[in-house]
């Protein structure tokens, strides 16, 4: 495991509210020192590192009483009536500098748009790779495989922060598995990462071991563990 202590890789630490504060910032909802997405683009919500009794005030008056707060990978400790929802141990991994990863076989793979969300969403409820909604393929560039019309396999960007780009979403077809859809879907999207001059990174249940794997073959390294967690706004 490896753990980067330098200013570049700090912004990993908060990789929402770093997001929501810069790239992401036509996406965002704010009130006060408040972040989150809007409600169909994402569910992630951001606070300052050390949060006060008025910033939790200024997120449940921006959530609403009753919703879900998605702090992500933020380990702030909401006040006592803030109901928990779950909790998941995770990874956190940065990609390989300079290619490492490998060359990109970009053959048969499609950039994905607004008319195909109803299969990636169709795609994501079959396999259940994470939080993704109906405008999440705005975050990002977004990657599929198609097999004889059907949406068999997915990938796509998340989290921006400075320098950085979450790969995110990666998630294929019972069917389809096997067939290194996955690896060449995260190859192709590092390398377009890099293009621009950025770093892919990305998130995955510490329990899913088969995905952690893929990625450490592909030249991911875990720079730390993250617990994703969830609070229920107090007042419904």
């Amino acid at each position: 495991m490896t753990t980067d202590g330098n200013e570049k890789d700090s912004v990993l630490d908060d990789p929402v509210g770093a997001s929501l504060r810069g790239a992401h910032a036509h996406l965002a909802r704010r009130r006060g020192e408040a972040f989150t997405y809007q409600g169909d683009v994402a569910t992630f919500a951001a606070l300052p590192a050390a949060p006060d009794a008025a910033a939790w005030a200024e997120l449940a008056a921006l959530l609403g009483p009753g919703e879900l707060a998605d702090l992500f990978s933020s380990p702030a400790t909401p006040p006592r009536d803030w109901e928990p929802v779950f909790s998941l141990d995770g990874l956190q991994l940065t990609g390989p500098v300079g290619g490492e990863q490998g060359s990109a076989d970009e053959s048969g793979i499609v950039e994905l748009g607004p008319a195909d969300v109803p299969d990636m969403l169709a795609l994501v409820e079959r396999t259940r790779p994470g939080p993704f909604r109906p405008r999440t393929h705005e975050l990002g560039t977004y990657l599929g495989v198609r097999a004889g019309g059907s949406l068999v396999a997915l990938a796509g960007e998340r989290l921006r922060p400075p320098g950085w780009t979450e790969i995110s979403a990666v998630c294929t077809a019972p069917e389809a598995r096997g067939r290194g859809h996955a690896a060449r879907l995260v190859r192709a999207l590092s390398a377009r990462i890099e293009a621009r001059g950025e770093r892919p990174f990305l998130h995955v249940a510490a329990s899913n071991t088969a995905a952690v794997t893929l990625y450490e073959r592909l030249g991911f390294e875990v720079r730390r563990p993250v617990t994703f967690r969830g609070f229920r706004v107090p007042g419904a």
